[in-house]
């Protein structure tokens, strides 16, 4: 079968994507906006905290430690006024003015009070020092204490916020990857046929664990980094608007350089996300074809393969690598640039008095502060990029139009209301899975209740296309399909398919235990309904055989078990469905004679009382159907019984010949 070679991941994404991402990911958070909301209000507080520790140290040093200078009037040593430091006391406390009374030359006295400059402090027994300062020593006990709160309070805010976001963002993904997964399940045939398993997986797991730091770290951090900028841009012009331009002045490099590798990143990761997919994809292919690649010794093949597509997503990723050395060493060298621009600049400010020691302190922290929400900003934009890189590949996916098409008409009571089958009709009905590549052409036939017509035919002719059509894995470019006299396309898909059962040449089995693959999706049976079923497909001597009998775990695809045991079953959960219509791709191609017995007698239990389509690749299986259409070139051009058909001696004739 012809498919289009064309994936959806190969198409060439824009700038604009960003924008129309963020917007398809918005609804995703509103099961979850009070979390949300808490937590950028939680953002909010620990920014406040943040600003308010540099402040805090300020206070200390400028209110206890070193208090700012007086301009007093000093007649000794020199004519004038100066900025002094003073260290004023209350003298009416006893100890206090027996130090003074002590020191004399050293104090100046001003009614109650007492002056001393703090530069003859030194000159004072250390006992002394320690009763004088004794407002200080409480005032910084003070400060200290207020400064552990914050420290704590911040790290009890803290651990909050990233649980509720934590929990948040594992949500978010939860009911990400569930919808996606149902989605993915809804999709059509022809959706899995051009886009590989390990691509899908690629989208479901690896993609959407990417977006995870999208919703737990941006949402909110990127809240407390702009807060923090903002709030420490108002400090600093409070503190000194003349300084804080002047460090300013290396923010238009910063915002340049941010914007440049910002944009080299989202292509870099946007590359990673389609070769981490086509690792995914060629692992996938070369475990499921492990026997063909060890049997046709193309194992130093398929490795270079895998090693040439390995070192494109290394380049990929040193790309990024390289990216990242870059941009941060050049942010932090232009934060050191900023903070060797205040130190030079405040401290000879402070030299001069013209702003205090606290001051400066401060300002050095908060210009610490400043460069880190910088850094942070343009890294989560970065991961941003990286997360919408994947969002981009899932948005895809749940924007494709490939969904099997429900009724487009009718009633709902209409929709959901199928009798049991009584007849088919497909009227000139033509199909293509590429364009210009047609496979059916103007194909009309009749099949009544209790039936059994088989397609013959050379391979390409499309008899496999037909049961396509019929279970409506494909739709037809024209024509119509009929059941009971309605269109297929007003019947609920959902419905249509439990009326039918599908027995293929390599049927599929699950994961799970033998009973879970025959009842599953097919109601609750007893014991006693369950060995009917058994015996009637003739699965009951094998079953018994097995070690844990129908409970016996079977491996993935079923692979524990011979292709005719697989065979068995797979008719055995026909029987668990109980339809109308049965339709047989060939069921007997690859299996042994004596094994081909016991399927036709299963499948002539099955057949019973039922309508049936047989897929027939060995002529010999539709001689007992009660018509044959042959398809040449597109075409049914043939029509009738075996004998009858035998009888005309046209293509089906050959066609027994060719194979006798």
């Amino acid at each position: 079968m012809a498919t289009n070679a064309i994936y959806f991941e190969e198409e060439q994404l824009g700038n604009s994507y960003d924008v129309k991402m963020l917007k398809w990911l918005y609804p995703l958070t509103k099961p979850y906006r009070a979390l949300l909301a808490g937590s950028i209000f939680l953002v909010v507080l620990i920014t406040l905290l943040d600003l308010a520790v540099p402040y805090v140290t300020k206070i200390a040093i400028d209110r206890y430690i070193v208090p700012q200078s007086e301009s007093v009037e000093k007649t000794y040593n020199a004519v004038g006024k100066h900025k002094i430091r003073y260290l004023t006391v209350n003298i009416t406390d006893p100890h206090i003015r027996a130090i003074v009374g002590r020191y004399q030359h050293l104090f100046t006295l001003e009614g109650k009070t007492a002056l001393i400059p703090y530069t003859d402090l030194p000159k004072l027994e250390r006992n002394d020092i320690v009763v004088l300062r004794r407002a200080d020593i409480a005032g910084i006990a003070f400060i200290a204490a207020i400064f552990l709160a914050l420290i704590v309070a911040n790290f009890f805010f803290n651990f909050v916020q990233v649980m509720i976001m934590e929990y948040t963002g594992q949500m978010i993904m939860h009911d990400l990857r569930v919808r996606l997964f149902d989605h993915i399940q809804k999709l059509s045939v022809a959706f899995f046929t051009r886009n590989p398993v390990g691509r899908l997986v690629t989208r479901v797991t690896n993609d959407t664990q990417n977006m995870h730091e999208l919703f737990t770290s941006i949402v909110a951090f990127v809240f407390k980094d702009v807060f923090l900028v903002i709030g420490i841009t108002i400090v600093l012009l409070t503190i000194n608007w003349k300084l804080t331009l002047i460090s300013f002045m290396v923010l238009p490099v910063v915002l340049v350089l941010s914007i440049h590798f910002s944009v080299k990143a989202r292509d870099v990761y946007r590359i990673l996300r389609v070769k981490i997919a086509e690792i995914n994809t060629r692992f996938s292919e070369t475990i499921g074809g492990i026997k063909v690649i060890q049997l046709f010794r193309q194992e130093q093949a398929n490795y270079n393969g895998f090693e040439s597509l390995n070192h494109e997503n290394y380049t990929a990723g040193m790309i990024q690598i390289h990216i990242y050395a870059i941009f941060m060493p050049i942010i932090e060298l232009l934060s050191a640039v900023a903070l060797a621009v205040v130190i030079f600049y405040g401290g000879r400010r402070v030299l001069a008095d013209s702003i205090s020691l606290g001051a400066l302190v401060a300002f050095i922290s908060y210009m610490r502060m400043f460069f880190r929400p910088l850094r942070d900003i343009a890294e989560k934009y970065n991961i941003m990029q990286n997360a919408l890189a994947s969002a981009e590949r899932i948005y895809l996916i749940f924007n494709t139009e490939e969904a099997d098409q429900e009724p487009v008409d009718g009633s709902k009571s209409e929709r959901s209301d199928l009798q049991r089958i009584q007849d088919i009709v497909m009227e000139d009905v033509s199909f293509s899975y590429v364009e210009d590549e047609i496979v059916l052409k103007h194909i009309s036939f009749h099949v009544k209740a209790g039936e059994t017509i088989a397609f013959v035919g050379p391979t390409g002719s499309g008899k496999t296309t037909v049961v396509n059509l019929l279970t409506r894995f494909y739709e037809p470019q024209s024509g119509r399909i009929l059941i009971n006299g309605r269109d297929i396309t007003t019947i609920e898909t959902r419905l249509l398919r439990s009326r039918m059962a599908l027995v293929t040449q390599d049927p599929f089995l699950f994961s799970g235990t033998i009973r879970e693959n025959i009842i599953s999706g097919n109601g609750d049976f007893s014991d006693e309904a369950l060995n009917r079923i058994l015996e009637a497909s003739n699965c009951k001597s094998m079953i018994d055989r097995l070690p844990n009998g129908v409970d016996t775990e079977l491996s993935e695809g079923g692979a524990s078990i011979s292709s005719g045991e697989r065979q068995l079953i797979s008719i055995a959960r026909a029987f668990a469905r109980d339809p109308d219509l049965i339709i047989l791709d060939e069921a007997t191609s690859y299996i042994d004679s004596e094994t081909e017995l016991k399927i036709q007698e299963a499948l002539g239990n099955l057949m019973k009382d039922r309508t049936s389509i047989i897929v027939a690749h060995r002529l010999s299986t539709a001689r007992t159907a009660s018509r044959i259409l042959v398809l040449h070139r597109h075409r049914i051009i043939e029509e009738g019984t075996h004998g009858e058909l035998m009888e005309r001696k046209g293509f089906y004739f050959k066609l027994q010949q060719l194979q006798n």
